[in-house]
């Protein structure tokens, strides 16, 4: 005889409290009630549990509290919020204390089945940290630290934004974040929002009827509808046109979208996961970008290190390329001469992780003798480490304006590399911030 999975309700109101314990009855589930925080603490030192339904308010406490509590205590047990209408900002502050998602009032009970449905996959499936490493290679402290937080994200359904450089990996990131959660048999639609017309927009995202506009030969389904019960990845979001921003903010927000042509709107159940190369706060300060969008979207930042942040990976990395292409061309391996590693150790790979693996490509056809040497690599045409290049007297016209713009350059490189962290910045560079400072301001760089 099979056990039947359990629930804890938190809420100081019977009636809430009488639904809860009706609707996830007839879901099979055994469930156990508390009035509030004290209450509950019991329970969870009695009894294991395979999932939480708390109120934010409660007698002798909140359930922010609670989530807190069960994250430090109890991290395998998933905690929903059960929020006021309107109360966008406590389920936003509960799902960054770690509940897994929230539910608002009055309980729409089609949505309560689908979240503890969800949770109870998410349990489950036990957890599988460990599953990326073989896609998600490194390990430097910063990419130790990238699959802990990637392990720990797949285990909510709060909406991730996923920052970094292009060619970091910022869609590996988003999979395996999907990989690893309870939604992993249902689909990932990843999308290039760049990439679509402006005029098509509307009807990529939501669908469209036939005949709704010129060329609308037949019914289409949407993104959404697509990813509905699995993930939509939106990625270079930024790139999204105004218009199209408030429509995607009211999708999200009321979990519904409308096709183009369409009468009725349709439910859709997606976790968001969004991903741009652009300081999308920079994006909200310039007005190019909704700030309401914004925190819809970056409930919780995840932040993939650049390359050269990681130069202890290259070896792995490069290794791992060059037997995939052996794999591939059915080719013998190649392996890189010591020099040629110690130049790609040395280069500053403004396009990442891609950039690595189309060099090697290169690399690996031009060779001779299945060893890449420094030359294969054509690093001679890129960017050096410095990126400041050599210049004859004959290129140099000013001195003092050479010399400044070299000095900017290196300036603007550690204030990247350090996240526009200025005291970090002059560190690197072996200056005083008073110094850092000076320089900032004679150089005109805010």
């Amino acid at each position: 005889m099979t056990t039947r999975q359990r629930a804890l309700i938190v809420d100081d109101e019977p009636d809430i409290r009488e639904l809860l314990e009706i609707t996830l009855g007839r879901m099979k589930l055994d469930t156990r009630s508390a009035r509030n925080v004290k209450e509950a603490r019991e329970w969870l030192a009695r009894e294991p549990f395979d999932l939480c339904l708390t109120d934010m308010r409660l007698p002798d406490g909140s359930g922010l509290e609670l989530v807190q509590y069960i994250q430090q205590r109890h991290p395998q047990v998933p905690v929903a919020m059960i929020t006021a209408y309107g109360s966008l900002e406590t389920a936003i502050n509960a799902l960054k204390a770690g509940a897994f998602d929230f539910l608002t009032k009055p309980v729409d009970l089609g949505r309560l089945r689908e979240l503890v449905a969800t949770a109870l996959r998410l349990r489950s499936n036990g957890g599988t940290e460990g599953v990326e490493d073989s896609r998600l290679l490194g390990d430097s402290p910063p990419m130790r630290d990238l699959r802990k937080q990637v392990h720990k994200l797949a285990r909510s359904q709060a909406p991730v934004y996923i920052s970094g450089e292009s060619g970091s990996g910022k869609e590996l990131v988003a999979r395996l974040i999907h990989e690893q959660g309870p939604r992993a048999d249902q689909a990932f639609v990843p999308v290039n929002c760049g990439a679509i017309p402006s005029e098509l927009m509307e009807s990529e995202f939501f669908g469209h009827k036939k005949g709704s506009f010129t060329g609308a030969i037949e019914d289409k389904q949407g993104l959404f509808q697509a990813a509905h019960s699995g993930t939509l990845f939106l990625d270079e979001v930024a790139d999204l046109p105004l218009p199209m921003q408030v429509k995607l903010l009211r999708a999200i927000q009321e979990k519904a979208v409308r096709t183009v042509g369409g009468q009725q709107e349709q439910v859709v159940d997606v976790r968001i996961l969004s991903a741009t190369h652009k300081d999308l706060a920079a994006e909200v300060a310039a007005g190019r970008f909704r700030q309401d969008l914004y925190y819809r979207l970056n409930v919780i930042e995840l932040r993939v290190p650049p390359l050269r942040e990681r130069r202890e990976d290259i070896p792995l990395l490069a290794d791992a390329v060059l037997r995939r292409l052996s794999a591939e061309s059915g080719l013998s391996g190649a392996e890189l001469a010591p020099e040629a590693l110690e130049k790609l150790k040395n280069y500053r790979f403004p396009g990442n992780v891609r950039e690595l693996e189309n060099m090697l490509e290169r690399a690996y056809t031009l060779c001779e003798d299945d060893t890449i040497k420094q030359q294969d690599l054509r690093l001679a045409d890129a960017p050096c480490s410095a990126d400041s290049g050599e210049a004859s007297l004959a290129q140099v016209d000013n001195i003092e304006d050479y010399l400044e713009d070299i000095e900017r350059k290196l300036i603007m490189q550690a204030l990247e590399e350090t996240r526009w962290n200025r005291t970090a910045a002059a560190q690197r560079l072996g200056l005083t911030f008073r110094s850092m400072r000076y320089r900032l301001k004679k150089l005109g760089i805010d």
